[in-house]
C-alpha cells in the first residue's frame, strides 16, 4: 500500500492511501503534492484521527503562556466574558481536558472523506440496524462542529435503546463544512451556504440515498434552507431549530432600532425583545467576520483568544457557558465546550471557518420562500424564540411546530433528549 505523507504548518501527519484507508488531518488532501491524480475524486475514503502528542504539548504551553488582560471594569457580563470566567477555562483546559477521550469518541464513528467540487468534505455516517431507516443529513452551524450531533446519533439511529420503537429510526449523516473541522479549505471563492447546499445534494446522492430529510441549525439552517430550494432528487422534507422567519415589517422595524409595532401577541413581542437585543448587542462577531475574516489572526495564535471569541456568540449561551464553569450541572459539561474549541484549534479553522459569513450574502432571518414540507423546534433560548404565526408564513407546508420548555441555540448538544424526540415526531408524517 503506497502512501503519500506531508507536515502541515502545525507538525500533524497529513496521509493518504491509495487503497483508501487515511489518516489525519486538517487538510487531508489539500496539502498533498504528489499522487493526486490517482485518487478518485468521486471516492469515499475512511479517515481517522489521531492528533499527535506534541501538538497537544504546543496547546498546552500556549494556554500556560496566556497574557491576560485586566479585569473588566463592570460587575455583569455587559463587556464580555469576564476574566475570572475565562482563567477557570484556561485552568480546566490545561489540567484537566482530555483531548484523546474526544478522539476516541470520534474514532469510535464510522469517518469518510469524499471529494465534492474541489474541497474534501469530511463527514461521519452511521447506519440504524433498524430496515427502512430516514435517512437524514444534519448540518452543524459556528461556533459549532460535528462535536455538536453527537449525542444525538445514538436516539437516532437506535431509538429502541433510548426510549423510541424501531419506526423512528434514521440513517444519520453529519458532515463538517468546508473551512471548518476535518473538511479541507475551500481555495475558491464562492462556498456560500448555496453552493454547500449543492454539495450536501452530491454528498447524498453519492451514499446512495433516493429518499432522505435534512436538519439544521445557525448556518446549518441556512444551508438546509438552500438545499430545500434546489429541491435536489430524493430531498422530501427538513427541519430547523433556528428557522427563518422573521417578517418584512418586523425586519424593517429592526433595522430603525425603535418600538416593537403595535398589534404583536405576547409571543411575537418576545421574539421582537431577543432579536432587538441581538442586533443592537450580539452582532459584533458577525460584523467583523463578514466584513474582515482574515484581521482575525489572534484567533489563529492564542486558544484562549478563540475559545473567548466563541464563547461570546449570544448571550444566553454565554451565561450557560459560564455557569458551567461556575461548576453548574447544564445541559453542557466542561468538557463538551473544550472539545469543540480543541477541535476548532487543532484544525486551525478559526479563519477559514469565519469566510463563511464574508462569503454569504443572503439575509439571515429573512424568510426564503421554502415550499417543501418543513418542520420547527423553537427553543426558548435560542437567538430569538419563533412565534408560529411568524413560522405558518415563512413555510406554508409546515408538518410541525413545537415550543420547547428549555434549551438554547446549540440544541442537539444542550438538549439531545429532547431534540431527538422532535426529529422523530417533526417527519414522521414524511416516512
Amino acid at each position: 500500500m503506497r502512501s503519500d505523507t506531508n507536515l502541515n504548518r502545525r507538525g500533524f501527519i497529513v496521509a493518504s492511501s491509495i487503497a483508501g484507508a487515511v489518516g489525519i488531518f486538517s487538510e487531508p488532501r489539500d496539502a498533498i503534492a504528489s499522487g493526486r491524480a490517482a485518487i478518485d475524486s468521486a471516492a469515499i475514503r475512511p479517515f481517522r484521527i489521531h492528533v499527535p502528542d506534541a501538538a497537544l504539548a504546543d496547546l498546552h504551553h500556549r494556554i500556560l503562556a496566556t497574557r491576560w488582560p485586566d479585569r473588566e471594569t463592570v460587575a455583569d457580563t455587559s463587556q464580555g466574558l469576564k476574566l475570572d470566567t475565562m482563567q477557570k477555562v484556561a485552568h480546566y483546559w490545561a489540567t484537566g481536558h482530555d483531548w484523546r477521550k474526544a478522539e476516541a469518541q470520534l474514532n469510535a464513528l464510522p469517518n469518510f472523506v469524499t471529494e465534492i467540487d474541489g474541497v474534501d468534505i469530511h463527514f461521519i455516517h452511521v447506519k440504524s440496524k433498524h430496515p427502512g431507516a430516514l435517512p437524514m443529513i444534519v448540518t452543524h452551524g459556528w461556533p459549532g462542529s460535528i462535536i455538536e450531533q453527537l449525542k444525538i446519533i445514538g436516539p437516532l439511529t437506535d431509538p429502541t435503546a433510548h426510549g423510541g420503537t424501531a419506526a423512528d429510526a434514521f440513517d444519520v449523516v453529519i458532515p463538517s463544512l468546508p473551512g471548518h473541522g476535518f473538511s479541507g479549505k475551500p481555495r475558491q471563492l464562492g462556498w456560500d451556504p448555496i453552493r454547500i447546499a449543492k454539495a450536501w445534494a452530491v454528498l447524498m446522492q453519492r451514499l446512495g440515498y433516493t429518499r432522505y430529510v435534512a436538519q439544521g441549525g445557525d448556518w446549518g439552517n441556512a444551508v438546509t434552507e438552500q438545499l430545500a430550494l434546489l429541491q435536489p432528487p430524493g430531498l422530501v422534507g427538513i427541519h430547523t431549530n433556528m428557522p427563518a422567519s422573521v417578517p418584512d415589517d418586523i425586519a424593517k422595524a429592526l433595522a430603525a432600532g425603535g418600538a416593537a409595532p403595535a398589534g404583536l401577541s405576547a409571543d411575537e413581542q418576545r421574539a421582537y425583545g431577543q432579536l432587538d437585543w441581538f442586533y443592537k448587542n450580539g452582532l459584533g462577531y458577525a460584523n467583523e467576520m463578514a466584513h474582515r475574516p482574515q484581521t482575525l489572526y489572534a484567533l489563529a495564535d492564542s486558544p484562549i483568544g478563540l475559545a473567548a471569541w466563541m464563547f461570546d456568540h449570544d448571550v444566553r449561551s454565554m451565561e450557560l457557558i459560564t455557569r458551567v464553569f461556575d461548576g453548574v450541572e447544564e445541559g453542557l459539561s466542561k468538557q463538551d465546550l473544550i472539545d469543540n474549541v480543541t477541535l476548532y484549534w487543532l484544525t486551525d479553522t478559526a479563519v477559514s471557518s469565519a469566510r463563511l459569513y464574508w462569503e454569504s450574502k443572503l439575509p439571515f432571518f429573512a424568510p426564503k420562500g421554502v415550499t417543501l414540507p418543513a418542520a420547527i423546534s423553537a427553543y426558548p433560548d435560542e437567538i430569538y424564540q419563533a412565534p408560529r404565526s411568524w413560522v405558518e408564513k415563512a413555510y406554508p407546508r409546515l408538518i410541525h411546530y413545537n415550543r420547547l420548555p428549555k434549551g438554547g441555540h446549540f440544541a442537539a448538544w444542550e438538549q439531545p433528549a429532547s431534540f431527538a424526540r422532535e426529529m422523530r415526531t417533526a417527519f414522521k408524517s414524511l416516512r
